[in-house]
This record gives structure tokens, sequence and C-alpha cells, in this order.
């Protein structure tokens, strides 16, 4: 996805972003099933990129929390 499409989704969750909103999602942690193991079927590859584009979303969310809590 590109940087700047992201940007303007996550831009309207990031402008109402609370103290308590941001420190919730900065302590988010993935559990183990980002782990691979081994050789995924067609209909797991295909959730395992949707987690893995839901996991980004994450992180990008994380980081403008970080941004706001830093200000």
């Amino acid at each position: 996805m590109d940087a700047t499409v992201l940007d303007e989704l996550i831009e309207p969750f990031a402008d109402c972003l609370t103290t308590e909103a941001a420190e919730k999602i900065i302590s988010f942690k993935a559990g183990d099933s980002l782990q691979s193991q081994g050789t995924l079927a067609p209909t797991e590859q295909i959730e395992y990129d949707r987690y893995l584009a839901a996991f980004h979303f994450v992180t990008v969310m994380q980081a403008r929390a970080r941004r706001l809590l830093h200000k």
C-alpha cells in the first residue's frame, strides 16, 4: 500500500487520539501468530496477508501515538 494512501486512511484516526488511547495503542504487541511455520495453503496465505496489512496499520498508528505523547 502506498504511504500516501495509508496516511490518508490513518489521519482521521490519529487526529482524535487522546493520551490514554495513544498509550493503549503503543502497548499493543502482536502474538506469535506472525511466526511462519512452513508453507501456507492459499487460503492461509490470504489470511496471513490480511493480518500483515492490519499489523502494518497498527504500527503506523503506534508511531502516530508516540508522536502525540512526545509533543
